[in-house]
């Protein structure tokens, strides 16, 4: 099969550079395992190059006003719908998602833009005369260079999450995105590039480990941004700290959803096998454990024929294949070892295995312990762990027993059994009769304090971000009463001229 090699560089100051070392890893499409592209391994010499750009870049666009900023936000936002289809095929080619969840992706991150072109509107300083005479003003002013590390799961979307709003509000950004999913970003920065954004103004350096510490560690780098796994970003977390510099590092998730006998049963199957199988498990809000309040062989029963009838491949309704080998590994291990200590597999999703690619479908494991592995660690594929609990209490003690904090949801169609698992689950982002309950714009994105799935500062998205990316810079002043002659403008001397400015002119 011949397939065109697209080779991956770091894309510094407006071009697209090699990197230094010469050196590149395959980019392998997940559903055969045929190679696709190289993507650069970048040193920490092409780290100093990024940020000499970015850092280069950022007077000049910081000194923009924040609409004139958002100006070319709205064309790049434009040139993303436009292009949407192509970089959704890019997403199934190098992730494995079928075209509908490719084409969400994108979706989703351009709302992100949306909300980035709104920050106009929401991004004043506050001003309040405070004595006599004594006003305090506050302004947010924008960091510097600031950096964003992403996983390979939403290509688009996650990068999307921080990218457009540290633009926005006057920062120069660094991008890294994951070494398994380069191709979509690739072609985003030639977007970014016609859209009109300055060079230097949005860079992107492509790597493993040594780019992302080369990353953390570079003095210039203000504020870091990270999502993957919980390890990781503890690390990340912790080595920022050590710095003394800004940084929101989202990590891993394991997500309950309880359902009580009186949810609406047909909608609560439907929707809890999407939050379960769709991106084949890869996000970090999919469904990972089902808590039944006693028996409810009517709506598992429904739940298992509804995920039995999903196919393999990249249409729409049809399932796509794990990232990659190691992955497929790892989930192959979560069901072994709940077969072998007496869990029931309801559908089991081994029969998917081919010679190529990196296939699982769709598995239902009955648990008879809440303490099995695949109970309380995360799998990240298309496995749900089900357990029948004897009572409520056994399913918040389930649920808030589990160390990380992202997301729980909650079945029923009674308001004020809603409201009392609402107030029990230990998670960030709560669902009602909803599996995947990410908070949309202008609600921002991230888990816990005190949990493994979240480390650092502020949430991911919205106001978080808004706040995560700027110093809010506090003025106190008082000024005597003179007159004085009134005196050309700095505007007039400068030789300014404010076409919008109706002063003086007509």
């Amino acid at each position: 099969m011949n397939v065109d090699i697209v080779m991956v560089d770091n894309y510094i100051g407006g071009k697209f550079v090699a990197p230094s070392t010469a050196k590149y890893l395959d980019v392998v499409n997940p559903a055969n395992s045929h190679a696709i592209g190289k993507v650069g391994l970048s040193s920490s010499k092409d780290i100093d190059d990024a940020v000499a750009a970015a850092e280069a870049a950022f007077p000049a666009w910081s000194a923009r006003t924040v609409k004139s900023r958002t100006a070319i936000m709205l064309k790049f936002h434009a040139l993303v719908r436009e292009n949407a289809r192509e970089l959704a095929e890019l997403i199934v080619k190098e992730n494995g998602k079928n075209l509908t969840e490719a084409l969400a992706d994108v979706a989703k991150g351009n709302e992100t833009v949306e909300y980035a072109c709104s920050l106009p509107q929401l991004c004043q300083g506050k001003q309040l005369q405070v004595s006599g005479g004594v006003y305090c003003v506050d302004r947010r002013d924008p960091l510097g260079v600031v950096a964003s590390i992403v996983p390979f799961n939403f290509p688009f979307m996650v990068p999307f999450w921080t990218t457009p709003i540290a633009l926005v509000m006057g920062n120069t950004v660094i991008l890294k995105p994951s070494e398994k999913v380069p191709l979509t970003m690739r072609r985003v920065a030639s977007l970014f590039q016609e859209a009109g954004f300055p060079d230097g103004v949005f860079n992107m350096v492509q790597g493993a480990r040594d780019a992302v510490e080369a990353i953390i560690d570079h003095p210039k780098v203000k504020a870091v941004t990270f999502v993957g796994s919980s390890p990781v970003a503890k690390i990340v977390s912790a080595r920022c700290r050590a710095l003394n510099k800004k940084c929101t590092a989202l990590g891993g998730a394991k997500n309950h959803l309880v359902t009580l006998p009186d949810c609406e049963m047909e909608g609560a199957a439907s929707d809890i096998c999407v939050s379960f199988a769709g991106c084949a498990g890869q996000r970090c809000m999919a469904a990972s454990v089902l808590l039944l309040m006693g028996k409810q062989d009517d709506l598992l029963n429904s739940l298992v024929e509804k995920a039995s009838k999903l196919k393999p491949g990249s249409c729409s309704g049809e399932m796509g294949p794990v990232i990659d080998e190691g992955s497929y590994k790892k989930i192959m291990a979560y069901i072994e070892e709940s077969e072998k200590n007496g869990a029931k597999l309801l559908l089991d999703g081994r029969s998917w295995k081919k010679d190529e690619g990196n296939w699982v479908g769709p598995t239902i494991i009955l648990h008879t312990s809440p303490k099995d592995k695949a109970m309380r660690e995360e799998v990240f594929g298309p496995v749900l762990s089900v357990y029948e609990c004897s009572s409520w209490e056994e399913a918040i003690e389930i649920e808030n027993s589990n160390p990380f904090g992202n997301a729980a949801s909650i079945y029923t169609t009674n308001g004020g059994n809603a409201d009392w698992f609402l107030s029990r689950f230990q998670a960030a982002m709560l669902g009602v009769n909803i599996g995947i309950p990410v908070p949309r714009e202008p609600f921002s994105f991230g888990g816990l304090y005190g949990t493994q799935s979240k480390y650092g500062d502020m949430d991911i998205t919205g106001d978080g971000a808004m706040e995560f990316f700027t110093n809010r810079i506090k003025v106190t002043s008082k000024w005597p009463v003179s007159r004085t002659p009134l005196k050309k403008s700095h505007d007039q001397m400068e030789g300014h001229k404010d076409s919008a400015n109706f002063a003086g002119q007509m």
